[in-house]
């Protein structure tokens, strides 16, 4: 059985988990910084794994600090093989609208319908992301306000919250601009996402070296 633990890496202090959904995300650049726990594609399989690992952190006494979710994305409005830090998190799947409950919120659950994730990394562009089981493309944009799509985020962001821990998120967008239709259109650009997810990465630890985890909204003066 996997041990959680050697999913865990000490910068400044601060213990942080990393969480990725695929092995075909993590090239060799990320393999030379981080060991990340590997969920498995979709809302599901992040959910179960994330918590399960978590679970069997917080018995070991072993918690992070933080919680890294990191990998690829789609979208229509932002620049291919580029990286953008997570600002907002939203669940698409989840629509309880004909009981008179907002699109996006989880009836009986006191979480608004788009998170805002407490942590900023200096010198990376954020954006909005949109969680949920379906591979967004072409036409189906159309129905997504955030700025990018994935299939895991949102999973990891409540099973962190289940532990009263906050995430961080890292996405390099891989298609979109095009109707996908075959398993290159989305691993293309994987190789260049690799390398400057790992740059990013680096910013991160330096700046969590030097300044400890920073608040969303608060710059380096």
């Amino acid at each position: 059985m996997d041990d959680p633990t050697r999913h865990l890496l000490s910068i400044g202090g601060h213990r942080v988990l990393f969480v990725m959904a695929t092995s075909q995300e993590y090239g060799p650049h990320l393999q030379a910084r981080i060991a990340p726990l590997i969920t498995g594609v979709g809302p599901v399989e992040a959910a179960v794994e994330t918590a399960r690992a978590l679970a069997r952190l917080d018995h070991a006494g072993q918690l992070p600090d933080v919680v890294f979710t990191l990998g690829s994305a789609g979208s229509r409005r932002l620049a291919h093989a580029e990286v953008y830090q997570v600002s907002h998190l939203a669940y698409r799947d989840m629509d309880a609208s004909p009981l008179g409950v907002e699109k996006g919120r989880t009836p009986f659950l006191d979480e608004p319908a788009v998170i805002a994730l407490e942590h900023h990394i200096e010198g990376i562009p954020a954006a909005s992301l949109s969680t949920g089981g379906a591979i967004i493309s072409g036409a189906a944009y159309d129905a997504i306000a955030e700025d990018m799509v994935d299939m895991e985020s949102f999973a990891v962001l409540r099973a962190a919250r289940r532990f009263h821990l906050p995430i961080i998120g890292l996405r390099g967008i891989s298609d979109g601009k095009s109707t996908l239709s075959r398993h290159e259109d989305w691993t293309e650009y994987l190789h260049i996402i690799d390398e400057k997810l790992a740059h990013a990465l680096d910013l991160f630890m330096a700046q969590t070296a030097a300044r400890g985890l920073v608040a969303a909204g608060e710059r380096q003066p």
